[in-house]
């Protein structure tokens, strides 16, 4: 085992010098304010370049991009990422090579791609919204609003602990049966980010305003899974139900898809594409 992990150590060591090199080429003393003095014999920057751009010595530059065995902070890779004009993915992998966890993304608000908004709508006429990653509403289908009622930016279905009693949230049917899952399901999102302030900040919220929530939350229960049902009991069409799939997008880790599909055995589809249709 330890054979294993010193040359999987080794193996990091190369692919970090590789990058650094490749990265380190592909720039020219223009693209970063440099003049561009005599003719070179290899493209890109030099190392003290470099290092002279990133703030850092020189020695341990070198070090770095040889691959040493040397203990490099998060504050020099990301001096160097600036230095080397990396974008997020590239830093992510230096972080990585170097034996690092990348930093989380940025948990600001943020837009949703136009492939996802595609996605969502040519979903239709089923119902698909994007969340983001505290569970705000970012958009949604127009059957999402027909199923639903209008959802505003920044709403989220937590929001229902915090209805009058005997109120509906959106038309959604078994509050009860669905509040035990949703508390839950938000109880291991938050456990992937324990430094984003947002979950705990949501979560004191809710605490304090629905003895429900509260009493939910100190169950200490976690449940992750992308699969399960919703249903709603629409004001013209009656209850519809649905199949539930939710997934985060890989290159957006901070958003969350959800897309419905009519429940088999039940006449959904043919009511939902009644409601659909209205609401154009």
């Amino acid at each position: 085992m330890t054979t294993t992990t010193g040359a999987r150590r080794e193996q990091r060591r190369v692919e970090l010098r590789d990058f650094l090199r490749s990265r380190r080429a592909r720039l020219t003393p223009q693209e970063v304010g440099l003049p561009a003095g005599e003719r070179r014999r290899t493209p890109g920057l030099r190392r003290e370049e470099v290092a002279s751009l990133a703030g850092i010595g020189l020695t341990w530059y070198t070090w770095l991009e040889q691959g040493r065995r040397i203990s490099v902070t998060t504050a020099v890779l990301d001096a160097v990422g600036r230095a080397l004009r990396l974008d997020a993915t590239d830093r992510a992998h230096l972080y990585r090579l170097a034996g690092h966890v990348p930093g989380e993304p940025s948990a600001q608000r943020q837009d949703v791609p136009a492939e996802l908004l595609r996605l969502v709508e040519e979903w239709l006429p089923n119902p698909a919204y994007v969340l983001d990653r505290h569970w705000r509403f970012l958009c949604g289908n127009r059957a999402v609003h027909a199923v639903f009622g209008e959802v505003g930016r920044g709403e989220s279905c937590l929001d229902g602990f915090l209805r009058e009693e005997g109120e509906t949230f959106h038309g959604l049917s078994g509050w009860d049966g669905m509040a035990a899952s949703l508390v839950a399901e938000f109880r291991a999102d938050a456990a992937r980010h324990p430094d984003d302030p947002g979950f705990a900040r949501t979560v004191t919220h809710l605490s304090r305003r629905s003895a429900e929530f509260a009493r939910l939350w100190a169950r200490q229960e976690v449940r992750d899974t992308a699969l399960g049902t919703k249903s709603v009991t629409h004001p013209s069409a009656g209850p519809l139900h649905f199949e539930r799939t939710a997934f985060r997008v890989a290159d957006h880790p901070d958003l969350r898809i959800t897309l419905l599909l009519p429940r088999p055995g039940t006449d959904t589809r043919e009511r939902l594409g009644d409601v659909v249709a209205t609401a154009r």
